[in-house]
């Protein structure tokens, strides 16, 4: 079975040479070769490296760095500006680039965009270069399922179940509150979905136990070669550590191994059209 993690986060300590955009409750560094590392420990064998828009915002060049020194072990995705008027060149000369994997829209409330102008063209563009457009909408899912309805031909792939995660614990009183608009959102064939920091919405201890009614739920809407299975690390740093959100999906009886294997890894390498390559 080949695991991909489909969302992982890396990064420099903040420094003046590339300063940190925001500063959150990250660890102060997890570099490229600290998260292969992190990697190796538990058996993942490549992961979707999506560059840190908290730190970075649009500038992507530390991603591009980290993949070329660890080709064999990322794909590598960069946010996109639904406010660049050019952002369709962007997306062609991401497409050029060693590596890629796709583009993302950051889709949050707090994140205030033009009309969807902009939105229309990002998708537009996806379609045009052959990239997955991933769509970080949490608490905002009416906006992504409205873009997504537009946009029938664009491959979307939906961040984070589509339901807020919290960055410290505990996790909210509902935090499946949105539950209903995720398995109506599967309807959509141009989506797929990442069970990405799922483990941040437990409200009891490892091994995260209460997780998992809701989330056959989703696997059942949805269907397994829809569901890419992630961590969302370090996003989830305060929450879970990285062995503890693989863990528990490496070891649960809830899953058979064809599930697994297609969780873990056969629909993120289907939904980004990449695997990690054996090491030369």
């Amino acid at each position: 079975m080949t695991i991909i993690d489909s969302q992982v986060h890396a990064y420099e300590a903040n420094t003046p040479q590339r300063p940190w955009a925001t500063v959150p409750n990250w660890p102060a560094h997890v570099t490229g070769d600290e998260m292969v590392a992190a990697m190796d420990k538990v058996g993942v064998d490549g992961a979707i490296f999506i560059s840190a828009f908290s730190m970075y915002r649009y500038d992507a060049s530390y991603a591009v760095e980290v993949q070329r020194a660890h080709p064999n072990r990322f794909g590598i995705v960069k946010p996109v500006d639904p406010d660049d008027p050019d952002v369709a060149d962007v997306v062609a000369d991401w497409k050029k680039t060693p590596g890629t994997v796709g583009i993302r829209i950051m889709l949050t409330k707090e994140h205030k965009h033009a009309p969807d102008d902009g939105l229309d063209r990002i998708a537009r563009a996806a379609v045009r270069y052959d990239f997955p457009l991933n769509i970080l909408c949490w608490g905002n899912l009416d906006a992504g399922m409205a873009l997504i309805g537009r946009h029938p031909d664009t491959r979307f792939i939906l961040d984070h179940l589509g339901i807020l995660q919290p960055r410290t614990p505990p996790a909210p009183p509902e935090p499946w509150a949105e539950l209903p608009k995720v398995l109506e959102l599967a309807r959509r064939q141009n989506v797929v979905i990442k069970i990405s920091g799922a483990c941040t919405l437990s409200r009891e201890p490892y091994p995260f136990p209460d997780i998992w009614d809701p989330l056959a739920r989703i696997f059942d809407a949805w269907g397994f070669d829809r569901c890419l299975w992630g961590t969302d690390w370090t996003r989830a740093f305060a929450v879970v550590n990285y062995e503890q959100a693989v863990e528990p999906f490496l070891k649960t009886d809830r899953l058979s191994e064809a599930e697994r294997a297609m969780l873990m890894g056969g629909a993120c390498a289907k939904a980004y059209r990449w695997s990690p390559k054996a090491a030369p």
